[in-house]
């Protein structure tokens, strides 16, 4: 199993020199390669292998002076990055997207390189946890949290983010399976996102989305008066950091809130059904692509499923076209405009409210997906029968009592911490059994 733990670096103005200009050696060996990549196709009608401009290295420090001041395997790595960048143009164009060709990196542009295998270690020196790069120097760095004594240290990723602020983020490797999710799991929940309410789930929680208009409103004010200043003055890059952190600012609270609410799902329930939305169709659509965009469905769902899969939870995403409109009481499909909440059949007379409709539909097409489906004398009792439907779909899990009624909904801030008490128990006691 792989892993990546992210920590903020505290260097002083001599560190903060030596890794920015580590940093440009990094970014000017990239675009040589570029340029001997390009030069070789030319002559020989072929890209090189990621060999043969690796063998050059040695060659290049007899007269680039600089080269030989960065750890070997760091050079090793900025020709690797190269090929991983042709490999992912590669792909978008069997997929059918134009694509166009490999450019120079400007300084705005490279903001990381890479120790891998070897050349780094995390030390204690004058009282204070360091981070140990060979060639460069000891910097100390904030472990907010501990790296498990059974991980295996692979690389490590310095990078300078746009508030001037550098991170380290290590690739860690345990020696240790994930737990196979459950043959036959009880505690299932269908999951249906939007935007007035971030997430409604079948047990009848309603979480609010996220409040970030205040956040919102400080970083247009900060962009126009980064527009008043004249480009390339020390006000600018002054005003241009800012801006910067308003970014970093808005970033932060909003991953803050996915990774607690999708730790709370993945630690609570068996299976966890969702919709595999097209987020980036859907952000195309103008009137509402800047709410879709703030809501980051895609991104609460990538989390969702790497944590499925890290705590052994079904996770399944499924068709999401006609969820809204089908009935979870008959499956007859009917028509509601956007400004419609309700949802109410005119076939059978079930009335819900449009989401808790909406993810009754997607668990119960997760089940069908797993190999989990309600019989068939259950099935026809339920018919025209709103009691009958829920309870033919929570047989399947063991009941759970509703925090709130399902019109209620849970603001943002009360999503559990990742490390909430209830949360730790059931771990736990999942790990004893």
């Amino acid at each position: 199993m792989y892993y990546a733990y992210k920590y903020r670096l505290k260097p002083s103005g001599t560190h903060r020199e030596e890794l920015d200009r580590h940093r440009d050696i990094c970014r000017q060996l990239y675009n040589h390669t570029l340029y001997r990549l390009n030069e070789y196709q030319e002559n020989h009608g072929e890209l090189p292998s990621m060999t043969t401009l690796r063998s050059e290295l040695p060659d290049l420090k007899k007269w680039w002076d600089g080269l030989s001041d960065v750890y070997s395997k760091v050079l090793q790595t900025v020709v690797e990055r190269l090929f991983d960048n042709l490999k992912g143009l590669s792909k978008l164009k069997e997929n059918g997207y134009g694509v166009g060709h490999l450019k120079w990196k400007p300084p705005r542009e490279f903001r990381s390189f890479t120790y891998s295998q070897s050349g780094f270690k995390l030390d204690k020196k004058g009282g204070q946890t360091v981070l140990s790069l060979s060639k460069l120097a000891d910097i100390p760095i904030r472990l907010h949290r501990a790296i498990p004594d059974d991980a295996t240290l692979k690389q490590v990723t310095v990078k300078k983010e746009p508030t001037g602020e550098w991170f380290a983020t290590f690739g860690v490797e345990m020696d240790r399976e994930p737990p196979a999710p459950p043959e036959n799991p009880e505690k299932c929940v269908g999951i249906d996102v939007g935007i007035l309410k971030y997430a409604h789930d079948t047990d009848g929680t309603a979480v609010g989305s996220l409040d970030l208009s205040d956040e919102r409103e400080r970083l247009e004010r900060e962009q126009r008066k980064l527009s008043r200043k004249q480009h390339g003055s020390a006000n600018y890059e002054k005003q241009r950091r800012r801006v910067a952190e308003c970014h970093a600012n808005l970033k932060r609270k909003r991953r803050d809130f996915l990774h607690k609410l999708s730790n709370y799902y993945v630690r609570e329930y068996d299976l966890v059904a969702v919709e595999d939305l097209n987020v980036k169709g859907m952000m195309e659509s103008p009137p509402n692509s800047r709410n879709t965009a703030s809501a980051a469905w895609r991104t609460f769902l990538t989390l969702l499923e790497y944590k499925c899969d890290r705590e052994g939870t079904h996770f399944v995403a499924v068709n999401p076209r006609g969820t809204t409109k089908e009935c979870a009481a008959c499956g007859v499909s009917t028509e509601k405009p956007l400004w419609v909440r309700e949802h109410s059949c005119p076939a059978c007379g079930f009335e819900a409210d449009r989401d808790a409709n909406a993810a009754w539909n997607i668990l119960s097409r997760g089940l069908e997906d797993v190999g989990v489906g309600y019989s068939e004398s259950t099935s026809s009792e339920s018919q025209g029968d709103s009691d009958g439907l829920r309870k033919s779909l929570r047989d399947f899990r063991t009941p759970v009592e509703t925090a709130l009624p399902v019109d209620t909904p849970v603001s943002a801030k009360r999503v559990l911490e990742a490390g909430s008490p209830i949360l730790k128990d059931r771990t736990a006691s999942a790990v004893s059994e």
